[in-house]
């Protein structure tokens, strides 16, 4: 660990200076000498964008990191590696996507969005990362996110080019895309003495408040994911009224199938803390369609379902049969209310009409064929193919199929990569435990749990893996 981590970093940083020193400039919007006299300092990309970029940075850093700090010993762990891993994939993100978005004459432009964008590529390895919290080292993260990225950028690609996938807030690209990576790379790294659980793999009253709290803020600032990419004006404004109502409605069913499940009607905090926020996935592929309030509210109802359902059932049963040991649940939170998402938007599309939208169904719908002989005039869209309600929903289910079959094949190849033994995977003893990788205090070392000494050695059975 000592010598790892310090040497990857920096060589990780020295081989992207390099890259930064080389390709990277700034695009017209931040570049002083394409200004002149004539520029109106409010027409700057920087006042539409930096608002909602603000929310999704909070997200990223604070409501994530809050997320997965709900154990007693890996807390520090939790959010320190998330912090590092999204500093270096939003680094990574804006290379690889400025050499396939933004690369023209020799140089990558940079902007406010290309920042934007690289977050989105970022928080895909930090979903990926939940699947194997603390059980892999932060050299190992950070290669995964090496990885992850090309590879999400490359799928995101095929869809929006190729596909020409209508998701505007990355149900498939994001939250499928990095559930069933994650999950690829579990199953790979599946530990047989886990799978009875760990001694310290337990919570406390202070770190449940602590990823309930990050709860709160992405529940707060979901809306701003999910709108920020949309068209301005009236679709940015559906795609947050219809991801506040999936949300609320989310949220409401949570609790109340939480309740149910417990024999004494008491609340799952695991189903509060994840569950909430599954109508936000739910709504997204749909978020500035015009799916109307009740469509919102009903994908909102189905996310939550899908994710309780999973967290109560499909995890144990996934654990058994397939040894997905999926650490966060983040099949229940991401995979599944995708799924509810993408199947949403395929009927949103269905029943999308000239009569609905107006001339903004061929924006909304790019590639969409016109109703009548004359396109609306007032559409400022130029499709280059003409497609049917039909044939884009069928573009839609075929980029799920290829974005799950994408992420999984990869999730194993990384899997096995991540196996390399100088990568420094913790052994079975050291999981979800931050002793081997922060200074902690005495009174920590002396509260370890039962079956832990002071050493930190856990009473497993422990053979190599």
């Amino acid at each position: 660990m000592r010598c790892r981590l310090p040497t990857l970093i920096l060589l990780l940083q020295g081989a992207l200076l390099a890259m930064f020193i080389v390709f990277v400039v700034y695009d017209e919007h931040a570049d002083a000498a394409a200004q002149s006299n004539t520029t109106k300092p409010m027409d700057n990309r920087l006042y539409s964008v930096f608002p909602l970029f603000k929310d999704i940075h909070a997200m990223l850093f604070v409501g994530l990191g809050l997320l997965l700090a709900f154990m007693k010993l890996y807390g520090f762990s939790a959010m320190a590696f998330n912090f590092l891993v999204g500093n270096f994939g939003i680094q990574w993100a804006l290379l690889v996507q400025g050499f396939f978005y933004h690369y023209w004459d020799g140089k990558i432009h940079l902007g406010m969005e290309n920042v934007l964008n690289a977050e989105f590529a970022s928080v895909v390895v930090l979903i990926s990362a939940g699947a194997v919290l603390g059980k892999t080292s932060p050299v190992q993260l950070l290669l995964m996110g090496i990885l992850e990225i090309p590879l999400f950028v490359v799928n995101e690609w095929l869809l929006t080019t190729y596909l020409k996938v209508v998701d505007v807030s990355g149900t498939i690209a994001i939250h499928v895309f990095a559930c069933y990576f994650g999950l690829g790379v579990t199953q790979i790294l599946y530990r047989p003495h886990l799978k009875s659980g760990h001694p310290k793999e337990i919570t406390t009253s202070m770190t449940d408040l602590l990823s309930l709290l990050g709860t709160f803020f992405l529940w707060i600032y979901w809306p701003s994911f999910n709108a920020v990419l949309a068209r301005p004006g009236d679709a940015q404004h559906r795609a947050v009224l219809n991801t506040f109502i999936a949300l609320s409605s989310c949220t409401m069913t949570t609790f109340a199938l939480s309740s149910l499940m417990n024999k004494k009607g008491k609340l799952n905090l695991v189903h509060v803390q994840n569950a909430t926020l599954a109508g936000g996935v739910a709504v997204g592929a749909a978020a500035d369609m015009m799916i109307t309030p009740a469509g919102a509210f009903g994908l909102g109802c189905l996310g939550a379902m899908v994710c309780v359902f999973g967290f109560q059932y499909l995890t144990p049963f996934l654990s058994q049969k397939l040894h997905l040991q999926d650490q966060c649940g983040i099949h229940n939170l991401h995979g599944l209310p995708g799924i509810v998402g993408t199947v949403g938007s395929i009927v949103a599309i269905l029943c999308s009409s000239e009569a609905i939208y107006g001339s903004s169904l061929y924006e909304i719908f790019p590639d969409r064929a016109a109703e009548h002989d004359i396109p609306a005039i007032t559409s400022t869209v130029v499709a280059e193919t003409e497609r049917s309600p039909t044939d884009q929903a069928l573009y839609q289910a075929a980029g799920f199929g290829v974005t799950f079959a994408i992420s999984l094949v990869g999730g194993y190849v990384t899997g096995l990569l991540l196996k390399m033994p100088f990568l420094g995977q913790p052994p079975d003893e050291f999981c979800f435990d931050d002793e081997p990788y922060f200074k902690v205090s005495e009174s920590q070392k002396v509260t370890r749990y039962p079956g832990v000494d002071e050493n930190g050695e856990a009473g497993l059975p422990l053979k190599d893996i």
